[in-house]
C-alpha cells in the first residue's frame, strides 16, 4: 500500500506532507493505533488510516477502526477502508492499467460483467495474476502510482478517499490561512 500512496498522494495533493506509517499486518495495525495516535504529540498533525477490508464487513470494521482512535484521543482521524484490495483500485482504471502493463487488452475490462464494480472484485490481487501474467503487488503499485487519477477511476473506495482527503486538505488549508 505505501508503494502506491508514496507515488500517488503527493501528486494528488501537492500542497500536502504526508509521512506514511507502515504495519505489519492488520493485527498490528490495530494494536498500535491507540499507542501511536496517544504518543503523537507534533501541532496540527491529522491522521488517516487507510486499511484494506479483505472480505470483512466494511462498516464493522471502520466504526471499530474509528472507536480505537477516539479511545485515542483522536476522534478527527480519517479512516478509510478499500473495498476489498488496494488492487481493486487498480480494476476501476483501465486506461492506466493497459498503460502501466503495456497491455492495449486491459482497456476493456470495466466493460466485462466480473469487473464493472472493482470494488465487488473478491480478490482484486487475484484477479490481476489472471489478467497479468507476472503481476506483483509491490511493482504494480509503483507502475500505477503515477497513472491513476480522480477523473476515470470507478473504484468508489478510490473516491471515498479522495473526498476524505479533499476535505481533510481543505481543513488545513482553513487553519493556515485562519
Amino acid at each position: 500500500m505505501r508503494d502506491l500512496l508514496v507515488g500517488l498522494l503527493p501528486r494528488l495533493y501537492p500542497n500536502m506532507v504526508f509521512e506514511y506509517l507502515v504495519h505489519e499486518g492488520k493485527s498490528d495495525l490495530d494494536r498500535s493505533i491507540p499507542r501511536k495516535l496517544r504518543a503523537w504529540r507534533e501541532p496540527g498533525v491529522r491522521f488517516v488510516i487507510l486499511r484494506d477490508n479483505d472480505g470483512g464487513d466494511c462498516l464493522r470494521l471502520k466504526r471499530r477502526l474509528l472507536q480505537s482512535c477516539r479511545q485515542a484521543g483522536r476522534a478527527d482521524t480519517l479512516v478509510r477502508i478499500v473495498c476489498q484490495q488496494l488492487e481493486a483500485w487498480y480494476l476501476g482504471e483501465p486506461d492506466a492499467l493497459a498503460e502501466a502493463f503495456d497491455n492495449e487488452r486491459l482497456r476493456g475490462i470495466g466493460r466485462r460483467a466480473g469487473f464493472r464494480d472493482p470494488d465487488a472484485v473478491q480478490q482484486p490481487s487475484e484477479a490481476l495474476r489472471r489478467l497479468i501474467p507476472g503481476f506483483r503487488k509491490v511493482s504494480g503499485a509503483k507502475a500505477m502510482a503515477g497513472l491513476l487519477t480522480r477523473e476515470r477511476n470507478n473504484s468508489k473506495s478510490f473516491q471515498v478517499l479522495l473526498s476524505g482527503l479533499d476535505r481533510l486538505h481543505a481543513e488545513l488549508e482553513d487553519r493556515a490561512s485562519g
